[in-house]
């Protein structure tokens, strides 16, 4: 009941928020105009300020109502403040009724336009969502078939030769049954990242989180997949908060590290390195192993990465299923992520997160 509650409060924000917005933008368009009144003889400039003024109010609100409010203010502020007499509505000027006629269709008709561009933009992103989620949601269906294959097969195996088989192969066949069981899991998890990103709401919940805690977090759950390997933390010595959503960007990088342990071959250490300015943190996370090939590099966050050999990276020691989710992930903190070779050897894989929430 109290989660709902919080919810049925959104829209009533929503609403002050675009009637701050709206008042916002007229008030600054008749503060210029009484500025131009110093500079200009004539007062022609004025309904093209505030056609303007109605284009960002359709811009920056949400649905038609509030730009058809604004065109509806813009005509009559303009008839009482800018038009002789000032400060009195007169409708019988000579042209009034074409002139002030004119200037609200016009306002009107940008303030519809803008509205539908708007939506024609969600609903393209709502599209460009849905395929990425239905293309993951494919590779992932596929890859989880293997493992599955793979149990079954170890696990009777050994119920249906229990006798015949030696300790040492039934250790073996055990030691596939919970590496198999293990990447089904990192699989569960990158599919429950999806779910969350793309719910019904297609937005994310963030709060400010310290950030060394969820890099210790992530570290924790890389080391007992990986307890052999060496992890290096680098970060700024003040505490640091970022909204983000702290599941998700630990799950981010989890996924990197396990990457570079999974493909660089010959990684033995990984470094994460925290940089951060008054716009952004940066999150690296390098390695000393082998790098990325660099037919790879360029569609390294692809959802169906394939080398140039045709052979598809979507299977069990894939990186373009987790790659793929960590970008969306990141994307939907409006941050962005990039990926290089570094010069002394290894890879690098960098992801920025702004450090204020963006409404």
């Amino acid at each position: 009941m109290m989660q709902a509650g919080r919810g049925g409060n959104i829209p009533g924000k929503l609403f002050l928020k675009n009637c701050g917005i709206t008042a916002g933008i007229l008030a600054v368009a008749t503060a210029v105009c009484f500025l131009l009144q110093k500079f200009v003889t004539t007062d022609t400039h004025v309904p093209l300020l505030f056609v303007l003024a109605v284009l960002f109010v359709s811009r920056y609100t949400d649905g038609y109502i509030y730009g058809i409010l604004a065109s509806m203010i813009a005509v009559i502020g303009v008839n009482f403040v800018f038009t002789y007499p000032y400060f009195a509505l007169n409708f019988t000027i000579t042209g009034y009724p074409l002139t002030f006629l004119a200037m609200l269709a016009v306002a009107v008709s940008v303030s519809t336009l803008t509205t539908q561009i708007k939506r024609q933009e969600q609903v393209r992103l709502e599209a460009e969502k849905e395929k990425m989620r239905g293309n993951l949601l494919r590779a992932v269906s596929h890859d989880i078939r293997t493992p599955l294959t793979s149990v079954l097969g170890s696990a009777t195996g050994i119920m249906e030769n229990y006798d015949a088989l030696t300790k040492e192969k039934k250790l073996e066949l055990l030691k596939d049954i919970v590496e198999e069981a293990q990447w089904l899991i990192r699989v569960v998890e990158n599919l429950l990242s999806v779910t969350r990103i793309h719910g019904d709401s297609t937005q994310i919940t963030t709060c400010e989180e310290v950030v060394e805690e969820v890099i210790g977090g992530a570290v924790v759950k890389f080391q007992k997949r990986f307890p052999e390997a060496v992890v290096e933390v680098e970060m700024p010595p003040e505490v640091l908060l970022v909204p983000m959503d702290g599941i998700l960007i630990e799950q981010v990088l989890v996924n990197l590290m396990e990457n570079a342990m999974l493909h660089g071959e010959t990684t033995k250490k990984v470094r994460i390195v925290v940089l951060c300015s008054a716009q952004r943190v940066d999150f690296s996370v390098e390695d000393d192993g082998g790098g990325i090939r660099e037919s790879v590099l360029p569609h390294i966050f692809d959802e169906n990465l394939q080398s140039r050999e045709g052979k598809t990276y979507d299977s069990k020691k894939n990186m373009g299923i987790g790659l793929s989710v960590c970008m969306s992930i990141v994307r939907a903190h409006k941050g962005n992520m990039t990926a290089k070779n570094l010069d002394g050897g290894g890879a690098c894989v960098t992801f920025w997160l702004p450090r204020e929430e963006e409404i």
